[in-house]
């Protein structure tokens, strides 16, 4: 039986000119390097390191129809999600002195 995860997900669309229209998901609360960055999550490359503030300065929230294809993708592979509007930063604090020390 496949472990599920359960993760707190923030969505995006990104508005840079080079990835504009991409959805992509930011796990808010998931420090994954010692400098601070996030894991995010998109159909194309899947998971890697995210800076949370850039990636909010360059995109917008998404819609549940914008994020419904991410959604279902993360869900198949073992995600149990709880969808945020934002990230919160205690929670955030409190996974980056796990990753720190």
């Amino acid at each position: 039986m496949e472990e599920i995860v359960k993760v707190d997900i923030v969505f995006r669309v990104d508005t840079s000119k080079d990835f504009k229209g991409t959805i992509f998901a930011l796990f808010p609360h998931d420090v994954c390097t010692t400098n601070g960055l996030v894991t995010h999550y998109q159909h194309v490359g899947q998971h890697g390191s995210a800076d949370y503030r850039g990636c909010i300065a360059s995109s917008k929230l998404a819609t549940p129809e914008q994020y419904a294809d991410l959604l279902a993708e993360m869900v198949s592979i073992g995600y149990e999600v709880t969808v945020l509007k934002k990230q919160n930063y205690n929670k955030y604090l409190k996974s980056y002195y796990k990753t720190v020390i």
